[in-house]
């Protein structure tokens, strides 16, 4: 396995921030009223709804990237799977928030087999899946804590 190259585990580690945030503030009321401040969408199972959505969107979009190092059946596979996921999105958008996040992390796990395959297949770099891994335990996680919270 690759070293995770530093700005690629800075950057996915401050991608965490908006999840950890969410669901620290479903326990501590103090840090929902930071949040509140702003917008009554900026804390709790709004924010990880949000943000969960519009991180799934982004993620997916790397699948299209795998694609492009792909040829034939195989790059037509990973460019249908790579918009699935924002189809899949779309309905979270319209769903009460605990339904949301719900479907959420099924849409991260989802999305965490695609870059498994994606790993297999050489479409990835070696780094990539322990990357994935790591990041995705910490948003299922904080999904989940939005679900049972």
């Amino acid at each position: 396995m690759m070293r995770i190259p530093a700005p690629a585990l800075l950057l996915g580690i401050a991608g965490l921030i908006p999840f950890l945030y969410g669901a620290l503030s479903l326990w501590v009321p103090a840090l929902a009223e930071i949040g509140r401040a702003w917008s009554p969408n900026h804390t709790g199972r709004a924010l990880l709804q949000i943000y969960g959505i519009v991180i799934l969107c982004f993620m997916a979009g790397v699948i299209w990237g795998f694609a492009t190092k792909a040829e034939g059946r195989q790059a037509a596979l990973f460019h249908g799977l790579s918009v699935i996921p924002a189809i899949f999105v779309f309905l979270t958008a319209f769903a009460e928030p605990r339904p949301s996040l719900i479907m959420l992390i099924t849409g991260f796990i989802a999305l965490l087999a695609i870059d498994a395959s994606a790993a297999r297949q050489g479409l990835a770099p070696a780094w990539w899946l322990p990357l994935r891994l790591m990041l995705t335990a910490v948003v299922v996680t904080c999904l989940g804590v939005g679900v049972v919270t």
